[in-house]
């Protein structure tokens, strides 16, 4: 009896492995009608190369995290492209040089990703669309030396669906 409920569980298990029919055609990359890249679902990929929408990082100055005049045209476009799709969702993701210890730069990161936060909420961004992360000095280029480092002083914005 037992060998028996064995090999029933085991051929339904195969059986069900088996299907030929997917469960979500939706998200099925390649099928007609369904988008193949975040972007295509998001609308992003028809972008002019000249969008805003198409700059997804926010630089700052050495140990710093105000949003600088220069990047407020950015967030903003972030923003309002957030405020009108609701189904979109991003995550600010905040970055530190390899300069100072591990907990400083972390604090420093997520202050950042806060900092862009809050200049696209009061641009119209909802907030519940909108997740902050540190990774502090996780992604820095350790041979960088002054200035050179300030690819590194970023809050990289990426988009998902949900």
């Amino acid at each position: 009896m037992k060998k028996t409920l064995v090999y029933v569980s085991l051929l339904s298990a195969l059986m069900a492995g088996c299907s030929s029919t997917p469960l979500n055609d939706a998200a099925e990359p390649g099928v007609a009608g369904s988008p193949n890249t975040l972007e295509e679902s998001l609308g992003l990929d028809k972008l002019r190369s000249d969008s805003l929408l198409t700059q997804r990082s926010v630089y700052f100055d050495f140990d710093k995290y105000e949003v600088k005049p220069e990047y407020q045209d950015i967030v903003n476009a972030h923003a309002q492209y957030v405020a009108d799709h609701p189904n979109a969702k991003v995550t600010l993701k905040g970055h530190a040089d390899y300069r100072g210890a591990h907990e400083y730069n972390l604090a420093l990161g997520q202050k950042r990703s806060v900092s862009v936060k809050g200049a696209m909420n009061v641009s119209g961004a909802n907030d519940d669309q909108i997740e902050t992360v540190s990774y502090g000095e996780e992604e820095a280029n350790q041979n960088c030396q002054g200035n050179e480092c300030s690819q590194d002083r970023r809050v990289d914005i990426s988009y998902e669906v949900e």
